[in-house]
């Protein structure tokens, strides 16, 4: 048996930063101040500026980012949203909880990604956003999603949770939007050291109505102008997230340079199609996702094999029992069907050493 390679490691990673976090730790400590304070300042600073928008706004997590940019939009009950069908659930989550109605729209086979095309379709007077969800790192076609928004007049609302540092013709992800989410959840390309997240805008008056929204409603302590949640990104997370910032296009570059091995070794194996990006597009290679009919199978042998593998995702939200309401059955959106039956992630991270990314890939090839 093959020495254990896990989906994950944060060995390599945590190694690089590890006596910087100490000290931030330390200082963070002896602030004596947790809480919306001058590290928060600064990363959201430092954020907005590496994503090349005017405005950050740190906050509690990625759903948290998501459900305070619909309510900065007054999505409420009676609206729509328009949402990919094969994504995360947190993104109909995030819809549900303004009150508003969660529209599945059918991926790009090949891509992953929501199809700008069938967007059109879903469109009617009731439609307010549309929320592109760069899945799986790669960037959406946002050049003819934000056309669709335009000629509709409608908000667009990027999930940009996975795809930190990826760009569409040059332009990065997260500041395409009129307003956009992030979450720093550990396992991210930029993750904290537990749950945080971000809303990132250029529009001066949305930023405000996010920052008064994710502190109770107030600008100033204890008067109330609205209500308002406690969602804040606290200052030892901000502090964390402003160092590993300065490491996030090496450690994506480092994600590239697998996912091309990956290519490489994985694009002569019929039964399997790799990823494959749209024209423009990068991806950061938060995951490496191949599709095959034999995935179980394919999981069960790399298990046996001491390979880590896991499934994004095994259920589309359409079908899951949370959204049992909406009436939809199986077969309403049969890509999203497909991808969640076929889909199986494979290990990609900082550190992964060659001779295990051709243990992988060896070991795919044995199974076929």
């Amino acid at each position: 048996m093959n020495d254990e390679i896990k989906f994950l490691d944060f060995t390599y990673m945590n190694a690089q930063v590890r006596a910087s976090m100490l000290k931030q730790f330390e200082n963070v400590f002896d602030s004596q101040w947790y809480i919306l304070g001058d590290r928060v300042k600064q990363f959201e600073k430092i954020y907005a500026d590496a994503n090349e928008v005017k405005h950050c706004v740190g906050v509690a997590n990625g759903l948290d980012a998501l459900i305070l940019c619909l309510k900065a939009l007054d999505v409420k009950a009676g609206d729509e949203v328009i949402v990919p069908s094969n994504t995360y659930i947190a993104s109909w989550l995030a819809i549900s909880y303004v009150g508003a109605t969660p529209v599945p729209v059918e991926p790009n086979q090949n891509t992953y990604n929501i199809s700008p095309e069938k967007i059109k379709s879903a469109i009617t007077k009731k439609t307010k956003v549309i929320m592109p969800v760069h899945l799986y790192g790669q960037a959406c076609e946002m050049d003819a999603i934000l056309k669709i928004a335009e000629e509709n007049n409608l908000y667009v609302l990027e999930d940009n949770a996975q795809a930190q540092g990826s760009s569409y013709n040059g332009k990065l992800t997260g500041s395409f939007g009129h307003i956009n989410a992030t979450s720093f959840y550990p396992g991210k390309n930029l993750g904290a050291y537990g749950d945080a997240g971000a809303v990132t805008t250029n529009d001066d008056s949305l930023s405000d109505k996010v920052k008064v929204l994710r502190n109770y409603g107030s600008q100033k302590k204890y008067f109330n102008e609205i209500k308002g949640v406690n969602s804040r990104l606290d200052e030892l997370q901000a502090a964390f997230l402003s160092v590993k910032i300065n490491y996030l296009a090496q450690w994506n570059a480092e994600r590239n340079t697998i996912a091309e091995g990956y290519n490489e070794g994985l694009s002569s194996i019929k039964n399997i199609s790799i990823p494959q990006l749209a024209e423009g597009a990068t991806s950061n290679y938060h995951l490496y996702v191949i599709r095959t009919e034999m995935r179980d199978a394919l999981a069960e042998h790399l298990k046996k094999n001491a390979i880590g593998s896991l499934i994004h995702y095994p259920v589309p939200p359409h079908l899951q029992e949370a959204y049992r309401e909406l009436g939809y059955k199986k077969g309403d959106f049969p890509l999203a069907e497909n991808i969640a039956e076929t889909c199986l992630s494979l290990p990609i991270y900082p550190g992964m050493k060659k001779e295990q990314l051709d243990s992988i890939v060896n070991c795919i090839g044995e199974f076929f």
